[in-house]
């Protein structure tokens, strides 16, 4: 029975083997993808309508900038804007244009955000100014147009995005906000003029991209939808531009781990980029790998393999090596989820043959491979592989951080799989340390969050726990929203902790969220829905509030009976435990009820 509920409580976190309940070994499936880049908006008055009452435009980055710095003197000044290569020479051009035209010229205006637009574009490390153009242009145009107007909606795009890469990001949406307020207003006036639509998805992608720099993922999907809604309305629906833009909303819904909303938009981008690339491209190839990822997470993964199938086919065909390597090593991490371990490292031992000794490549497959071991039980082999793998990724921590942040947590989890409890929280506490200093994956800190706040609850450090499960809390629900059933698993091992120091309104109070988020995730029926129904219960007990106590324990009983024969004992236990409490509520010092449901260690 202690084995039985050790595994259910296992399966029951946020890092459990059930494809949709699996937050971050799913979201480490994300790293197949190039990661997406990308608050809520305040709430303001209804807008006057344009043209008629002037709006200054909200532009807060203009009040940290009072002048201009001072410009060089470039050694060699070029004629135009347009054939500048260099900030050196974007400068001259500008210097030149002052000296021979009137401070109001409307030239100079146009000029200046000319200017910060290819000192943004081409990565000028002077992002001082780079703005410093663009709030120059947007004084011109203020002049000009009375605040209302698509120029200056252009240069709020602008200077949001400047905003963006000098990480000044409540500066940057306040920006991206007004132009995105000023164009609806505009929409509103002409529906179909294409210079507002564009200004407008350019607005909607800066939007979704400070978003996702600061972390807050599930927000901007809300304006990388708006940006393929707006593109709709203005692109041929079957255009490359189309086609890429399904395909990164999928991608940013995998990431989020919404595969049901992703199915349907990567279909749709393979099948524009069938015809318009032919179905033997490297481009196609992208899509197929993108739906592998898909099909694994909803866990139907034979139509996973029939993707990477026909993507290595057409790596074959391409002679794409290296992608063909990847492809394998998808393929042999399906077959492992499918329990086809011997044809998995198989495939596995032919990679490796392949690959140079101390490339990240090699790493990934050792992975692979200690995983597909530990699943037959050859720990001392999967040991083996996994301390070869961290000696590579111990030297790649610099040159690609978020990939070896992700692949020490894999590495954890198979440690934790084979009960090396002490190196999977080391592992995962050195992934943290990795994450914490790149905002723009708050996704993943949050879920290393949870795991090390999971491991120091079943190892008994419950103090310790507390502090990673409430960041853990609080991140989640910044990237993924309030509903996300990875923020229910949190507060679900949160309850967990608060019981076991003896603070049950808290813990009712956590898992009343919690109850809520993973009912309406997994349903009822659900084990981990019903685990949760049973901590809610003992939340309850230990509060003293039996006739609350006993409501929950009733649908605990009936969930697990609906379940039949095969879940007796929970259902014998949970008839237990309502005999307590009813004894507890008669005033009986007998009666014993549960304070807590911590899971028990499994036993090797």
């Amino acid at each position: 029975m202690a084995m039985r509920r050790a595994a259910a409580a296992a399966s029951s976190s946020l890092l459990s083997s059930s494809p949709k309940s699996n937050l971050f070994s799913t979201a480490l499936l994300t790293s197949l993808l190039p990661h997406l880049s990308p608050q809520t908006p305040s709430p303001t008055s209804p807008l006057p309508r344009p043209f008629r009452i002037p709006l200054p435009p909200k532009c807060p980055l203009s009040r940290r900038i009072k002048t201009l710095p001072q410009i060089p003197t470039p050694p060699h000044p070029t004629p135009t804007l347009q054939s500048a290569a260099t900030a050196a020479e974007v400068i001259a051009v500008i210097e030149a244009m002052e000296s021979s035209l009137d401070e109001h010229d409307e030239r100079l205006g146009a000029a200046c955000f000319e200017a910060a637009e290819r000192l943004d574009s081409i990565g000028h490390q002077d992002l001082d100014r780079a703005l410093a153009f663009a709030l120059r242009a947007l004084q011109f145009f203020e002049r000009k147009d009375g605040g209302w107007s698509v120029s200056v909606a252009k240069v709020l795009r602008l200077t949001g995005s400047i905003g963006c890469k000098m990480m000044r990001f409540n500066d940057s949406l306040e920006s991206l906000n007004t132009a995105a307020q000023i164009l609806d207003a505009l929409r509103r006036e002409n529906s179909r003029d294409d210079d507002v639509l564009k200004a407008s998805v350019a607005v909607q992608l800066q939007l979704s991209s400070t978003k996702t720099a600061m972390g807050r993922r599930r927000e901007a999907l809300i304006n990388l939808r708006k940006s393929l809604d707006l593109k709709r309305s203005i692109l041929e629906h079957t255009s490359r531009e189309m086609g890429a833009a399904y395909k990164d909303l999928a991608e940013a819904y995998v990431v989020v781990l919404d595969f049901d909303e992703a199915l349907p938009l990567a279909l749709r981008a393979l099948e524009i980029y069938g015809e318009q690339f032919g179905e033997y491209s490297a481009e196609v190839v992208q899509i197929r790998r993108l739906l592998g990822v898909i099909y694994t997470g909803l866990g139907e993964y034979d139509e996973a393999l029939e993707q990477n199938e026909l993507s290595r086919r057409v790596l074959e065909s391409l002679s794409l090596d290296e992608e063909l390597l990847q492809v394998g090593i998808d393929a042999a991490n399906i077959q492992i989820e499918l329990g086809r371990l011997d044809q998995a490292i198989s495939y596995l031992k032919w990679v490796i043959q392949k690959t140079d000794k101390e490339s990240e490549t090699r790493a990934s497959v050792l992975i692979s491979m200690a995983k597909a071991l530990c699943n037959q039980e050859k720990f001392g082999d999967s040991r083996r592989c996994l301390e070869i793998a961290s000696g590579i990724l111990d030297k790649k921590e610099l040159v690609s951080p978020t990939k070896v942040s992700e692949a020490y947590a894999e590495i954890s989890l198979i440690y934790e799989t084979m009960n090396d409890f002490e190196i999977a929280l080391s592992l995962m506490k050195k992934a943290l340390a990795i994450l914490q200093e790149l905002p723009q994956v708050q996704h993943l800190e949050g879920s290393i969050s949870m795991r090390i706040g999971w491991l120091l609850l079943l190892t008994k450090r419950v103090p310790q726990s507390i502090p990673y499960l409430e960041s853990a809390a609080e991140k989640l629900k910044d990237c993924f929203g309030p509903k996300h059933f990875g923020l229910g698993f949190v507060y679900k091992h949160l309850g967990q902790a608060y019981l076991d120091m003896d603070q049950p309104q808290s813990a009712a109070k956590v898992l009343v969220l919690a109850k809520d988020i993973i009912e309406e995730s997994f349903g009822l029926q659900h084990e981990d829905t019903i685990d949760t129904y049973q901590c809610l219960a003992n939340a309850y007990g230990a509060m003293g509030s039996y006739v609350l106590a006993m409501e929950v324990q009733q649908r605990v009983i009936d969930a697990w009976e609906n379940h039949g024969p095969s879940t007796k004992d929970e259902t014998r236990e949970a008839h237990r435990l309502l005999e307590q409490l009813k004894k507890k509520a008669q005033g009986s010092p007998a009666a014993v009820f549960p304070a807590n449901s911590l899971p028990l260690l499994p036993q090797n």
